[in-house]
């Protein structure tokens, strides 16, 4: 019996967080879904096992959504939009191209909200980027539109995304593979099940 999918339990193939943001809907290809983000509780989970927030977050930001449902049932459905955001710019890619200006813009939109948040620290004698926590219910899409933008604009200095033809996936990731012709999100999973359905359609066993 199959395992059933939780954000709990979902695999992090994707190599980086804005791409394993991206496939926390279940299926993008064959069909859709189901969406694994099912509450803003759901989100910090996520956002706790991709290591975009510490656990002193995490409980402020759960200790917000239970006083604030309302806000927190919001701020999850921002996040929603981002990720179909980033799916369409990310599955440009895919297909070399650079994705549209209006999907851009809403990416940048996020990014010009999240700005304030950002500040620059001094820490041990090295500068680096950090952020301020002034409990925001948006804080875990602040973080994921800049890493996502990171991710964008080094584009020239990595490997390219790809979008796994699986049966009921379309998940992306990274295709650090040594030829770079990685097909699937995971050998294990999507991998196996298409050869077993060629091997099937051939005429195999169990046909």
């Amino acid at each position: 019996m199959n395992q059933v999918k939780t954000i709990a339990t979902i695999r992090l193939v994707g190599g980086h967080p804005a791409l394993d943001f991206v496939n926390t809907v279940d299926a993008w290809r064959d069909r859709w879904g189901p969406d694994l983000l099912v509450s803003y509780g759901d989100l910090i989970t996520w956002a706790r096992r991709g290591d975009l927030i510490d656990s002193a977050l995490s409980d402020r930001l759960r200790q917000r959504a239970d006083s604030e449902p309302a806000e927190a049932d919001a701020a999850l459905l921002r996040a929603r939009s981002l990720r179909t955001t980033l799916r369409n710019l990310f599955l440009a890619e895919t297909m070399g191209e650079t994705g549209s200006e209006e999907d851009a813009a809403r990416l940048d939109g996020v990014l010009q909200s999240a700005n304030h948040q950002r500040e620059l620290r001094l820490a041990a004698g090295i500068f680096e980027w950090g952020w301020r926590d002034d409990g925001t219910l948006d804080a875990i899409l602040h973080r994921i539109a800049f890493a996502a933008a990171d991710l964008l604009t080094g584009r020239s200095g990595r490997r390219g995304v790809r979008e796994c033809h699986g049966i009921n996936c379309g998940w992306l990731f990274l295709d650090t593979s040594r030829g770079g012709r990685r097909q699937w999100c995971s050998e294990e999973a999507c991998g196996t099940h298409m050869r077993v359905r060629r091997f099937r359609e051939r005429g195999g066993p169990g046909a």
